[in-house]
């Protein structure tokens, strides 16, 4: 069973960054995909960005230009470095990975962003 867990929430000022950490234990195989997405209160869950096991990445529109995933080879561990943050990006971020036909989701970390 995978597990997801997530780290580096925090409160930040508008401007400032911060750095999401999603760690996957109980596989020795490589993710498929791994996606982040947030949910603000009273908002439904979107999507910000995705990496594939290639490394190839997507991101919203939202998050185009500030925000950055990216993933430890030797581990299965997925970035989200979050820059110029604003506070609609408050949010609870939560890690989603597929392995095969399975998929697995992180409890979320906390984001908040002051103005």
């Amino acid at each position: 069973q995978v597990q997801l867990v997530e780290s580096g929430g925090g409160l930040v000022q508008a401007g400032g960054s911060l750095r999401l950490s999603c760690a996957a234990s109980g596989s020795s195989r490589r993710f498929n995909t791994m996606s982040w997405h947030r949910q603000a209160p009273g908002k439904q869950r979107e999507l910000v960005g995705n990496i594939s096991r290639d490394g190839i990445t997507t991101y919203s529109d939202s998050v185009k230009g500030r925000f950055t995933i990216s993933g430890d080879n030797t581990q299965n561990t997925v970035y989200l470095q979050m820059n110029s943050l604003k506070p609609e990006d408050t949010a609870v971020y939560y890690c989603r990975g597929r392995w095969g036909l399975s998929i697995y989701w992180g409890r979320g970390t906390q984001v908040t962003v002051s103005s």
